[in-house]
């Protein structure tokens, strides 16, 4: 394993990642590593057939069902009354 090491972190990013690893259950460690590895995979371009392949799989699941008008408009007054 590779180490790094960071430098001058603000007081306020440093307890708020502190606060981070303590709610799931890591440490400061773990924890920068599991912000490190989602920043780096977000940033990871997608592969468009495995985009295609989960839209055509989405389609499959959801094309014996049709959304009403009457439905869309109950679900944006839910919750508002």
């Amino acid at each position: 394993m590779d180490t790094i090491n960071v430098k001058n972190i603000p007081e306020e990013i440093y307890e708020k990642i502190k606060l981070q690893a303590k709610a799931n259950g890591r440490s400061i460690n773990s924890e920068m590593i599991s912000i490190l590895e989602h920043a780096v995979h977000r940033l990871t371009p997608m592969n468009v057939e495995d985009v295609l392949e989960r839209a055509r799989e989405t389609r499959k699941l959801t094309a014996h069902y049709t959304i009403t008008n009457e439905e869309i408009d109950r679900w944006k007054k839910e919750g508002r009354e």
